[in-house]
């Protein structure tokens, strides 16, 4: 019993996924931040325009 336990705090194979969800995870909130800026960013070009136009 004592050695399965061992084992299986010993066992990393889970951590790796763990490591990659919270890498996938950092990534998307990485580009949500980008796009969000972006749109903001562009939404006032587009408000310019309509603003220049006749």
């Amino acid at each position: 019993m004592w050695q399965a336990a061992k084992k299986f705090i010993c066992d990393e194979e889970g951590a790796t996924a763990v490591e990659y969800g919270l890498i996938a995870a950092l990534i998307a909130v990485a580009i949500i931040l980008s796009v969000t800026g972006v749109g903001e960013k562009l939404k006032s070009v587009f408000i310019a325009i309509k603003d220049a136009l006749p």
